[in-house]
């Protein structure tokens, strides 16, 4: 009797596929809860999601849109219910500019005395020779005025606009050192690190750290730094660069100093740093440890886990966090930049990380396109949760996860996990034929 489609489906669901030999072992599945946060055209989300002390999850849904800008909600698991917190652009006093507007915000948010504190990035582009670049205004608009810091009162819901970023870029990488109230990030396309202090309200342009960054054409490309590193211990900040440099500041310096230690290493693969389409020797996520002072991050087109330890500046390439089927395959996973939806738990001892697994559909992998000059998928695949023991360096994947009628979470690029354990991420929903990006959740905890 002939399989028919939707057989083949629910095996491959239940199931994990070798290409040479159909079936291996059975496969756990995750069942994921979609939300409604009311924004219908809310497109692809990075990073943009964190759990607050107030016990709520806060994220920004994005907006492709000229003239609809991102806007922030938060989740309270108690009740279960979103709320509407306000729309980027018009936090940033921009409403009725005819500017591009303040269409996503691309990095998590660090609590610090009440407030989080975030950056918002542009969201409408153009398209050369397959990059994305700054979107061109049309007649009637005027370019992007850049990129702007924002805090987030937890009590009062009010926004204040602290800064903007220079050179009319956006604000593509950002971090806090909450001690001693500094703000750094990178910007987009051209990756200029700047540095702004709460106390006196200045932002200091610290230049490219990357030749001219995605704004370069040719061998002058390099993919901009997508995370920073801060150690708290004595508020250094680390980047890399696509090269495989790793950069450090330190605070009341006004430069960066590469380390000996780089991140290219065999294991994460070969790169041309001028290549667009991958995210080169670049860390893709990185997070820091208490515990044992150090940072835990991810190469994003590998799927290594390595250990970065700032008081000897060395770097332990520890396993490779992709999901089984990937691991079985062998092969980099489909979307191109690697995945951004990295955590620690709020255990401080379990990473949390959401990542591609191929599908299989009657033995063979369904394969994308070759290659892309964007950081984009380049086919279909399905979403994994894995989980990280770092004391006892005990690998797990969870299984593949799936909304209730079977589809799959596409596009995820953010984490955030609860107190209780639970898994939130932004992915793209289709109902009722219309596909918009939202919230949803995994209910947690994993045990180890």
């Amino acid at each position: 009797m002939m399989k028919t489609t939707k057989t083949i489906l629910l095996a491959a669901i239940l199931f994990g596929l070798s290409a040479e030999t159909g079936f291996t072992q059975q496969q756990p599945t995750l069942t994921a809860k979609t939300y409604n946060s009311g924004f219908p055209i809310a497109h692809d989300t990075y990073n943009a999601i964190s759990p607050a002390s107030d016990g709520r999850i806060y994220y920004v849904l994005s907006s492709q849109s000229i003239d609809t800008g991102g806007k922030m909600y938060s989740f309270d698991p108690r009740t279960g219910k979103t709320k509407y917190c306000g729309d980027l652009t018009e936090a940033c006093g921009e409403a009725g500019s005819k500017t591009i507007v303040q269409g996503k915000s691309h990095v998590h948010f660090v609590e610090s005395a009440g407030k989080l504190y975030f950056a918002t990035h542009l969201g409408y582009y153009s398209s050369v020779d397959g990059m994305e670049k700054v979107g061109i205004p049309p007649p009637g608009y005027k370019p992007y005025p850049g990129g702007h810091l924002l805090s987030y009162d937890l009590k009062t819901g009010k926004f204040e606009n602290l800064a903007i970023a220079p050179h009319q870029e956006g604000i593509i990488t950002m971090n806090m050192d909450t001690q001693r109230g500094l703000i750094y990030g990178i910007t987009w396309p051209t990756g200029y690190f700047f540095r702004y202090d709460l106390k006196t309200k200045v932002l200091q342009d610290l230049g490219p750290i990357t030749g001219a960054g995605e704004a370069g054409m040719g061998s002058q490309f390099r993919t901009v730094c997508r995370a920073i590193a801060i150690d708290p211990a004595d508020g250094s900040a680390y980047m890399t660069t696509s090269e495989g440099a790793i950069l450090r500041y330190r605070p009341g310096q006004n430069a960066l100093e590469p380390l000996k230690e780089t991140m290219k290493k065999d294991y994460f693969g070969l790169y041309d740093p001028s290549s667009p389409g991958h995210m080169g020797y670049n860390w893709r996520q990185i997070v820091w440890h208490p515990a044992d002072h150090s940072f835990y991050g991810v190469h994003g087109n590998s799927g290594y886990l390595f250990r970065f330890d700032p008081k000897t500046a060395e770097i332990s390439v520890l396993d490779r966090i992709t999901s089984e089927p990937s691991k079985r395959s062998g092969m980099f996973d489909e979307f191109s930049y690697g995945y951004l939806g990295f955590a620690l738990g709020p255990d401080q001892r379990t990473l949390y990380y959401l990542t591609g697994g191929p599908i299989y559909e009657n033995g063979k992998w369904i394969l994308g396109k070759d290659h892309t000059a964007m950081g984009e998928a380049r086919g279909l695949e399905d979403l994994h949760l894995v989980t990280y023991d770092i004391p006892t360096h005990a690998y797990r994947d969870r299984g593949a996860i799936y909304y209730g009628n079977g589809q799959r979470p596409l596009y995820v690029n953010s984490i955030a996990v609860g107190a209780d354990g639970t898994v939130y991420t932004l992915a793209r929903i289709t109902e009722n034929g219309e596909t918009r990006t939202d919230l949803i959740s995994i209910a947690g905890p994993f045990k180890k």
